[in-house]
């Protein structure tokens, strides 16, 4: 046991290199993330916004995509196209959000799945399985 005046030493052995001018702490060479952070943050942001803007339109709040562009400060052909991830399947969704299964196609390109049907969009999405 330790006394409360006794030090314990963390050892993490993290690089330190700059990126953009900016301080990036990287991981060691070995490090392996698990299963529970493979999902790229960008695209759970992305349809968590895509959710809140498809709840305010369903309300009445705006009535038309360029209402709601000009009102969170975003271009309306972004806004368009991200607004078509809150139309996606739910088991995509639910293998996005809940499972945080990495995608195999890039958020961009996700954005335009929600016009296919259900299954392809699986398949599309995770590849083939």
């Amino acid at each position: 046991m330790t006394k409360p005046g006794d030090t314990i030493r963390v050892l993490i052995p993290l690089k330190v290199r700059k990126k953009n001018g900016r301080p990036k702490i990287l991981p060691p060479a070995d490090y392996r993330p698990s299963e529970d952070q493979a999902q790229d943050p960008h695209i759970l942001r992305a349809i968590g916004r895509a959710w809140g803007w498809r709840r305010r339109m369903d309300a009445g709040e705006f009535a038309t995509i360029q209402e709601l562009a000009e009102a969170v400060g975003l271009a309306e052909r972004h806004v368009s196209r991200q607004l078509r991830l809150a139309y996606l399947s739910p088991e995509v969704l639910k293998r996005l959000t809940c499972r945080r299964e990495a995608s195999a196609v890039s958020l961009y390109d996700l954005c335009f799945l929600a016009g296919e049907t259900w299954e392809e969009q699986a398949e599309r999405a995770f590849g083939r399985a």
